[in-house]
């Protein structure tokens, strides 16, 4: 299991990588659950991390606009990061879904192959009117996407193991390992929930919230020995 930090700016991704996360994603928090960073700040992040752990970035809780979100991961695959993130949350239907991943995942394919796509879906998608986590998986597998991955698009602190159950989130993990991909866990999380996590066996855990000062995912910010405490559990899973 790899631990994904969630950072604002490069001082929180040094915070992050001293703390031991495996993974540093770059978003923007105030721009939403998956807000997109400015390519500045995403190059800050890349320069202070040297390769040492691997980068993520998030372009958005995008719209159902494919060209739209292809010119989104296109720029943020030319950045040289690990992994480009689209939180599929604009489109309503499984057949306008896959024509907006596979945009995505043609381009990354073409320009960036080493780079993974990672789908993002919501365990809160019955509040705010998108596809279900395990609709998002099919959708996934058949655009030839990466990684799948689980968080919560209303942020007032109900976890996707609350919206979801551990047996959803069970679900979750196992169809996408069915179907190899790789399966993420966020939404809210703290210390107390890695256990459940362990017994679900997602491949990444992905936290904000429970590692910044304040318990803030806005305002707060990523504290080292905050990430250290979960990175000390992880390890030992």
């Amino acid at each position: 299991m790899k631990l994904l930090v969630s950072v604002l700016d490069e001082r929180e991704a040094v915070e992050a990588l001293t703390g031991g996360a495996d993974i540093v994603d770059a978003k923007n928090p105030r721009e939403g659950s998956l807000g997109a960073s400015p390519p500045r700040v995403v190059e800050a992040i890349k320069k202070v991390l040297d390769g040492r752990v691997e980068l993520s970035v998030a372009v958005g809780d995008v719209p159902d606009l494919p060209g739209t979100v292809s010119l989104a991961v296109f720029g943020a695959a030319q950045l040289g990061v690990d992994y480009v993130k689209i939180g599929l949350y604009g489109p309503k239907t499984f057949e306008n879904a896959y024509r907006l991943v596979r945009e995505a995942c043609e381009t990354v394919r073409f320009y960036k192959p080493k780079v993974k796509v990672v789908l993002a879906s919501y365990a809160d998608y019955s509040r705010v009117g998108c596809l279900s986590p395990l609709r998002v998986v099919d959708v996934a597998y058949k655009a030839e996407a990466d990684v799948v991955m689980v968080d919560t698009k209303i942020k007032d602190g109900k976890k996707s193991l609350e919206y979801m159950g551990l047996k959803g989130v069970k679900r979750f993990v196992g169809k996408a390992h069915n179907l190899n991909l790789l399966a993420a866990v966020a939404g809210s999380l703290t210390v107390e929930d890695l256990p459940k996590l362990f017994e679900v066996e997602a491949d990444v855990v992905g936290f904000r919230r429970c590692v910044c000062s304040g318990g803030d995912r806005v305002n707060g910010h990523v504290k080292r020995e905050l990430v250290a405490e979960l990175a000390k559990l992880v390890k030992k899973a």
